[in-house]
């Protein structure tokens, strides 16, 4: 199993917090994979230090998994979202959870934002703002649509409410505002209306003209989904992907358009659930079992 941090897990380890999944279970499934004898090389970035043809070429495997999630942030591109303390959630998350960023000795420290706002309303959305909270900042989420319409799960949402996160619904950021030293002092926002259903039913937000606003953040996170990394894809030969970038797999066997290679997850769906890339993972163990035996 080749892993790009320095530690094996991935979103179980630096996406998903300490407070919804202790890192010590996520530890005892990897134990019992190294104990069935699962060689665990991390620090390895597959696409950069080793290609896929290259470990099937060179390195003499017979079949590969591809299980590398959705780990690219979107931004909105609007104006400041290069200023100092504009975070992707993707980092925010993985430098509290994996590197421990909050920690007075740490080398290299997150910013403690004492008005944070969250731009997004899904799941990791919810994520970085209880985080965010334990931090001791004042947490507002900022989403362009109702509460009916929040894409993150309802106990989720739930349990930001029970902790304080304050909800700006209706809401769309339309520029981040920085001082002299580039920091985040503010969003300007725009108050939403909800037309028409888009293409995937969900009623569309307008903008309602004229109702631009301020509030004062010291630190914007951008949580607004994610897409799957191109490095794999672009740099395996005869691999194809969709215009989403995802890889293109057979749903119950994970199998790609290259020989022996399966993919699954993320990867493939674009941004999901984790018992839905376990399940791609089992579906396509057993299919590379039954491509194996006919070799």
């Amino acid at each position: 199993m080749f892993e790009a941090l320095h530690v094996a897990g991935g979103v179980l380890v630096y996406g998903i917090p300490e407070f919804r999944l202790p890192k010590a279970i996520v530890q005892k499934e990897i134990d019992t994979l190294k104990a069935l004898g699962v060689t665990v090389a991390t620090d390895m970035v597959v696409g950069k230090i080793l290609s896929i043809d290259e470990l099937m070429e060179e390195q003499g495997f017979e079949a590969v998994f591809i299980g590398s999630g959705a780990g690219l942030p979107k931004f909105m591109n609007i104006p400041g979202e290069n200023l100092k303390g504009v975070y992707s959630a993707n980092e925010f998350l993985t430098r509290i959870n994996l590197m421990k960023a909050y920690k007075p000795d740490s080398a290299t420290p997150i910013q403690h934002g004492k008005k944070v706002a969250v731009v997004g309303g899904g799941n990791v959305a919810m994520d970085a703002a209880r985080c965010a909270k334990r931090l001791g900042a004042e947490v507002t989420i900022v989403y362009r649509r109702s509460l009916e319409e929040l894409p993150a799960r309802r106990e989720e949402v739930e349990h930001a409410m029970e902790e304080g996160i304050i909800f700006k619904l209706l809401n769309n950021p339309v520029e981040i505002l920085g001082d002299d030293d580039r920091n985040v002092c503010g969003m300007k926002c725009i108050e939403m209306e909800l037309g028409e259903p888009d293409a995937s039913g969900r009623r569309r937000p307008v903008e309602i003209p004229g109702s631009e606003f301020e509030i004062e953040v010291d630190t914007v996170i951008m949580s607004l989904g994610t897409s799957p990394n191109p490095l794999i894809s672009s740099t395996t030969y005869g691999l194809d992907v969709n215009k989403r970038k995802c890889i293109i797999a057979e749903e119950e066997t994970g199998k790609t358009s290259k020989d022996g290679v399966y993919a699954g997850g993320d990867a493939v769906t674009g941004a999901a659930t984790v018992i839905l890339a376990m399940g791609a993972g089992k579906k396509a163990a057993q299919a590379i079992d039954e491509y194996l035996q006919k070799q």
